[in-house]
């Protein structure tokens, strides 16, 4: 779907999502964004073609090969979304507060060199409608696929493949974000997200003493 969809559905005015943003020499990156809107999902976006292809998975991802999660194709979004973190405003299509949940970079599991080889391979994989690949993220690491399903072209599953980092622990637990510390809470209507500072540590001076005994306390002692 093309980013210009993207564009159609927002008033720019009012959201503060990014437009654009030119993708970087070296690695292609990849984000997960946990998102508020009219109901939770996660929305999972591969860079490709100088923009991110993204799926809307409702459960979010999952780390157990015997887990196949609903993944809807939805529109492009561009390169500089990789970052966004906030509230989308009411009225506006997906209206409600995102944060970064994982973000990282990505390849394909054959073995090509240089990034415009394993992007041109990878786009050949979107057309057939089985991408494989190896995500080095901060939550989720090893390799996974996304399966396009007899249900329709917008229809596509995303599953774990068994590796050294398949497990049964429900990874969506860790609600963190990646870059901010928040989580969905912590985002405010300013767009701004409150992260929990760590406990101070105590100083040798900020030791209460306790209070002398008096005589009399003493001769009661």
């Amino acid at each position: 779907m093309s980013l210009s969809l993207y564009k159609k559905k927002r008033d720019f005015k009012q959201t503060p999502e990014p437009t654009g943003g030119k993708t970087q020499i070296g690695h292609l990156v990849f984000v997960i964004q946990k998102h508020a809107a009219s109901s939770l999902h996660y929305d999972f976006r591969l860079e490709m073609e100088g923009v991110l292809k993204s799926w809307a998975v409702p459960k979010g991802p999952s780390i157990n090969p015997a887990d196949k999660r609903l993944a809807m194709l939805v529109e492009d979004h561009p390169y500089d979304y990789k970052d966004f973190e906030g509230t989308i405003a009411e009225g506006n299509y997906g209206a409600g507060r995102v944060i970064v949940w994982d973000n990282g970079t990505y390849e394909p599991l054959e073995d090509l060199e240089g990034k415009k080889a394993q992007e041109k391979h990878l786009l050949k994989q979107l057309e057939e409608g089985s991408l494989k690949f190896r995500l080095h993220g901060k939550k989720l690491q090893g390799e996974f696929a996304l399966v396009r399903t007899h249900m329709g072209k917008n229809t596509w599953l995303l599953i774990k493949h068994r590796d050294e980092y398949a497990g049964t622990t429900d990874i969506t637990r860790q609600n963190e974000s990646v870059i901010s510390g928040a989580v969905l809470e912590d985002v405010n209507k300013n767009n701004r997200t409150r992260t929990k500072s760590p406990p101070a540590e105590k100083k040798a001076g900020d030791v209460k003493k306790k209070p002398a005994k008096t005589p009399r306390e003493k001769t009661k002692a």
